[in-house]
């Protein structure tokens, strides 16, 4: 099956997962994955240790002779963007899903999360070289970066345009060589946009000096939330005997003996220091960080992330 056809098929079964799962798993009046603390005043409520004093509600605690803050409603009017990596090094995965898999069904959660509130979603999808611009529903412009291509999609409110939206992301063919992940999330910043959300979904394999800065630039005006997806077999190799393993981004062929423990064990300790790194870089840049597993239930990781980040902002502490 064709990557594409392969990718519309995950859609469809997604549309109904996403919706039974995270509308029955996340109630509450404002269900986004960055809920910000808004503008609106709302309830007060006693005063809790990691508090934002900012939020004090004289009058009452004046009153009461007790502390209080004062509650806030989050903002309606959000405009969320997504930066959709779907270069070769996504077509890969060994354990339920492929990366590809994961990419478009958390572009697909997150796009559910937004338009339930009436908000707008747009995005940039970058594919390594020659994205073809987006079929049927948008007008896209393909953009010129780098090694390969990249496609906006402007944001729009409404189901049936965020659900045009995701058929073009799915439509999308990866293509051979190695995309640009800063030049990608470079687009997020440029025209510069009115405080919102903008997410990056990738799996942040180019070195960290290439989308760093760009991601730190972003943080300053938006709230940043980067999905990291990662497969089993880039964490550990199993010892399988002689593996034949081939670059999806270069053509490079090249034959692992993984019977070799000291082989083995020094492939764990480079990808635990490679993780190690991007993590870092990405808390350096102030992101939000989600890692979805292909090999695990990604909902569900989903989920407890909104539920933490959701009780985070509820205490008052940051991320």
């Amino acid at each position: 099956m064709a990557a594409t056809d392969r990718s519309g098929a995950v859609l469809s079964r997604l549309q109904l997962l996403v919706t039974r799962k995270l509308d029955g798993l996340l109630q509450g009046d404002y269900a986004g994955l960055l809920p910000g603390p808004g503008s609106e005043a709302g309830e007060s409520r006693e005063y809790r240790p990691g508090d934002d004093v900012r939020r004090m509600d004289w009058p009452v605690t004046a009153r009461t002779t007790t502390a209080h803050v004062r509650r806030t409603v989050a903002d309606r009017e959000l405009e969320t963007w997504l930066a959709v990596d779907l270069s070769a090094s996504l077509d890969f995965g060994t354990g339920r899903w492929l990366k590809r898999d994961v990419v478009i069904a958390a572009a697909a959660a997150i796009t559910h999360l937004t338009v339930r509130g009436g908000n707008r979603i747009g995005a940039v999808v970058g594919s390594g070289a020659d994205a073809p611009t987006a079929r049927r529903g948008r007008r896209a412009a393909a953009v010129p970066a780098g090694p390969g291509r990249l496609v906006r999609l402007p944001a729009r409110s409404g189901r049936k345009e965020a659900q045009g939206m995701l058929r073009a992301i799915a439509a999308t063919e990866s293509r051979p060589g190695r995309g640009d992940l800063g030049a990608l999330v470079d687009m997020l910043n440029r025209p510069p946009r009115r405080r919102g959300v903008a997410v990056v979904i990738s799996d942040f394999l180019a070195p960290p000096a290439q989308w760093a800065r760009p991601l730190r630039k972003l943080r300053v005006r938006h709230d940043l939330l980067a999905i990291e997806v990662v497969d089993p077999r880039e964490l550990e190799l199993p010892d399988v005997g002689v593996l034949p393993v081939v670059d999806p981004e270069t053509g490079e062929l090249h034959e692992v003996q993984t019977a070799d423990p000291g082989l083995r064990h020094r492939y764990a300790a480079a990808a635990a220091a490679q993780r190690a790194e991007i993590s870092a870089a990405l808390r350096a840049a102030g992101a939000a960080h989600l890692r979805l597993r292909t090999d695990r239930d990604w909902l569900l990781d989903m989920v407890r992330f909104v539920a933490a980040q959701r009780h985070a902002r509820t205490r008052g502490t940051t991320r």
